[in-house]
């Protein structure tokens, strides 16, 4: 396989992890922590928890005194099917979360560790995505950060707040593709016989880790303002992160040739390095306020801009010293996040909220093993003081099936059911 293996593995790869992330608002999940997540994602102007650290770091001044740690479980069900073909098997993955926080006179500082994003999906080996080689087809993308924010209550009406957050990116994927799909991706360079078909696989099977890794550093500032009693505005700013290529082990991609029978072609298999160059995450921009209607009543809305069109226009891979660039033109997407907690009690609260981001991916893009294209979801949740120090709180988000018809005429539907459940401690 002299230039085959390279370019194929590119091309695989590359249109795997175009669409593997895609997770609820692009990328991005509609909410962080069973608060904000319960709201719709809103979470610029009031405390969220030690999710602020995610949201908005300034928040995390609107906490009270002392110490406070938070865990949470988030499930994400993703139901993705390509229309009279197949249906994913990838419908359950979870995200944990973590953080600690304390707040001393104006200065509140933590840690905490935190899923950002991800998605997977996977066919059987018997389904027409396999194309008889008897592979696995599937994919698993995974983003998780490391944070230490720091916020600072400069009056009792302004607060400033930032974090330093270590950032890791992980992938899967196992992938066949059509001699067509590989002379359309490879620019007609590829060297495959007719009839041939083409699978890249790089895979742990772990829930939790990628054969291809890559780190790097992003950071986070935010600020809050009480123009009243009852009313706060928020703002933040998310950088584009500064990823390292995502790479395998030195033997940790496998690629091969099939016939069209689906037999191995003799002297067509082989194990190298392969790289995911320059995948990062896109800057963000948010404004929102928070609304205290009542003593029991509380509205929050925020307006966050995600730069998709900076940071994926291209995906680029490399093997044993081959590159590829394959556009993917992403549009900039706003977002729109609503919610209403409300407390019959002191110590229950109840919360719902709607959450919508029109879908950044032209439909020419999308890859039918891969799709997530939902735009709208409703949000209900609640918390509950089991005491002065302990609350437990949970949420549950709905995204109604979608159906779009990509660049190859196949029409992919994605719909998903996201829960998550949390405990906060003060001490």
């Amino acid at each position: 396989m002299p230039r085959f293996p390279a370019q194929t593995a590119t091309a695989a790869a590359l249109s795997c992890l175009a669409c593997a992330a895609h997770a609820t608002n692009g990328m991005n999940l509609e909410g962080y922590g069973p608060l904000a997540m319960s709201m719709g994602g809103a979470s610029m102007a009031y405390d969220s928890g030690m999710a602020a650290m995610m949201n908005n770091p300034a928040t995390l001044a609107l906490t009270v005194p002392g110490q406070q740690l938070a865990l949470a479980l988030h499930h994400l069900g993703p139901d993705v099917a390509v229309q009279g073909v197949a249906g994913s098997g990838g419908d359950s993955y979870f995200m944990p979360a973590i953080g600690w926080g304390r707040k001393d006179g104006r200065l509140t500082y933590g840690v905490g560790m935190f899923a950002q994003g991800g998605m997977g999906t996977e066919y059987g080996r018997d389904t027409m995505f396999s194309m008889g080689t008897g592979q696995e087809v599937r994919s698993e993308l995974g983003v998780g950060r490391l944070i230490l924010p720091l916020a600072y209550e400069v009056t009792p009406d302004l607060a400033l707040g930032g974090s330093l957050d270590y950032v890791w990116a992980m992938l899967d994927v196992g992938m066949v593709a059509t001699r067509d799909q590989v002379l359309g991706m490879t620019g007609g360079a590829a060297e495959i016989g007719p009839g041939n078909n083409a699978y890249i696989g790089f895979s742990d099977d772990n829930d939790f880790t990628g054969k291809a890794k890559g780190t790097g550093w992003a950071g986070k500032l935010g600020l809050t303002y009480k123009f009243s009693p009852v009313l706060t505005v928020g703002a933040s700013y998310h950088s584009k992160t500064r990823l390292s290529d995502m790479k395998t082990s030195a033997e940790g991609a496998e690629m091969a040739v099939y016939d069209g029978s689906g037999a191995l072609v003799p002297g067509s298999a082989s194990t190298g390095k392969l790289a995911v160059i320059d995948f990062q995450w896109p800057e963000t921009w948010a404004v929102g306020l928070a609304w205290q209607a009542t003593p029991k009543l509380m509205l929050a809305a925020d307006v966050r801009r995600l730069n998709w069109s900076d940071a994926m226009q291209n995906f680029r891979m490399a093997y044993n010293g081959m590159t590829m660039t394959m556009p993917q033109q992403w549009d900039d997407q706003t977002v729109y996040a609503i919610g209403l907690q409300y407390r019959p009690t002191d110590r229950l609260g109840l919360r719902a909220g709607l959450n919508y981001g029109k879908n950044p991916v032209p439909d020419a893009w999308l890859h039918p093993l891969f799709p997530a294209t939902v735009e709208r979801h409703y949000t209900a949740g609640f918390d509950y003081r089991l005491s002065d120090a302990g609350c437990i709180a949970g949420a549950v988000s709905f995204a109604p099936e979608v159906s779009d018809v990509n660049g190859m005429g196949m029409a992919v539907t994605h719909g998903q059911v996201s829960a998550m459940i949390g405990y906060n401690h003060h001490f």
